[in-house]
Formats: structure tokens, sequence, C-alpha cells
């Protein structure tokens, strides 16, 4: 039987950056299944080594790495790209201290554990927001 794939969201280029083997893998496997190409990086220096503009319609990064977290995974990324969509995941959101952060480097956050359709939400968001920031 073929795999179907969902056809409601258009085919993007994607960055998952986590350092747990079962999320990253259970994000690309929803992704892929959605038609995403996807390209994995366990820490931010892999992620800064695969990154480069205009090469990811989106980054979908996890709060805690090792050596940088998301938020300076963030920052970085919009250094060099600062149209780049980026969404945060952690398992921390409803208590993440947004005032001692600087979420101007981040889009979207998305809490774990999350739904296929809060990601789904989230990815439409994002990429709508990356189809503007191409406009501008």
């Amino acid at each position: 039987m073929a795999q179907s794939t969902d056809t409601t969201l258009p085919q993007k280029q994607i960055l998952v950056v986590d350092d747990e083997p079962l999320v990253a893998e259970t994000i690309r496997f929803v992704l892929t299944s959605s038609g995403h190409k996807v390209e994995m990086a366990v820490d931010a220096e892999e992620a800064l080594a695969l990154f480069a503009a205009d090469k990811f319609d989106l980054v979908i990064t996890d709060l805690s790495l090792p050596t940088l977290d998301g938020f300076e995974l963030a920052s970085a990324i919009k250094e060099r790209c600062a149209t780049q969509p980026i969404i945060l995941i952690t398992a921390y959101a409803d208590t993440l201290d947004t005032k001692r952060k600087d979420f101007s480097k981040v889009d979207f956050v998305l809490g774990k554990p999350f739904s296929l359709e809060d990601m789904r939400d989230t990815l439409a968001k994002a990429f709508a927001l990356g189809e503007v920031r191409k406009k501008s």
C-alpha cells in the first residue's frame, strides 16, 4: 500500500535540531509523511554547519541542547538570516521565563507533548510567515 502524503501543507525543506533520538525521529516521520524534506542535527554546532540562508524554509529546534540552547541557536541563525522562520519546541513552554529570554529570535513556541494537529497548525503559520518575509 502506498504511503499517503498530506497535501494541506506545501512541501518544504526543514532543519530539525534535537538531541533526543526518539523525539527527532518522530518529528522527522511526521514531516516526511507530509512530503517535506528533512535534515537532522543533534546539536547547535551541527545545525550551524548545515545551515545556509535560503537552504531551509523552516528550522525546528529543541530548547534543551548540549552546549548552546535553542534560544542561542535561534540567535545565531537569525544573525545569518534575519528572516528565517524558527519554531522552538520544549517541554517547558508553560514555565519559560519570558522576561529572562529573548523571544524575538524565535517565531513560534510549541510545547511538548504536542498533538499532530498542533504541529501542523504551527507549521502552517511558520510557512505563511516565511512566504510573507520572502516577499518583503
